[in-house]
């Protein structure tokens, strides 16, 4: 018999910084030029498998994309609760989006368990030259998060580093919530 984990991962961020774009290339790996914006909520789920230091560890991971717009905010502190990570996504072609960022921390923070994993996710990285915000500009940006030791640079177009913001994740969630066994290690 195969166990199954399955943990709960919310996306914020301000309206078009690349949310439902992020899920489709994770989930479906696609790529849409023109999404459409999400209304209130929407939910994927995603399969995958990641190598334990003896067996493979199977996972369900049921994500949460949430509209960017003020009026739908209301609806994240529900689902905040019960969430084992959350990714703020900010857009580096517009450095307004940073400004919204405070706003989710403070939400998930007041409304997610205190051991919430949280990742910060740049997206957009492969439109280089419509860049506003830099690498250095958004870590001094995030130096007052303590928890934040790495931003992740995401392209959904390109399917750059999303895989990989998702499996960090994970590995983070799975540290933080399961024990090694003495005997084995695993």
């Amino acid at each position: 018999m195969v166990n199954l984990l399955k943990y709960k991962i919310i996306i914020a961020g301000a309206k078009d910084v690349g949310k439902s774009s992020l899920i489709a290339r994770f989930c479906d790996n696609i790529f849409k030029e023109d999404m459409k914006a999400t209304i209130g909520v929407d939910f994927k789920r995603k399969n995958m498998t990641i190598k334990g230091a003896h067996n493979d560890i199977h996972l369900e991971l049921n994500i949460w994309d949430f509209a960017g717009e003020e009026k739908y905010r209301t609806l994240f502190p529900a689902y905040a609760n019960g969430a084992s990570a959350a990714f703020i996504l900010f857009d580096t072609t517009r450095r307004e989006t940073l400004k919204d960022i405070d706003d989710w921390v403070e939400i998930i923070d007041n409304n997610a368990k205190s051991n919430i994993v949280k990742q910060i996710i740049a997206t957009k990285i492969d439109l280089k030259s419509q860049r506003k915000v830099s690498k250095k500009e958004a870590e001094d940006f995030f130096k007052k998060y303590d928890w934040c030791q790495t931003i992740t640079s995401t392209s959904s177009k390109t399917g750059e580093n999303v895989e990989n913001a998702f499996i960090l994740v994970v590995k983070k969630i799975i540290k933080n919530t399961l024990q090694t066994c003495k005997s084995c290690g695993e």
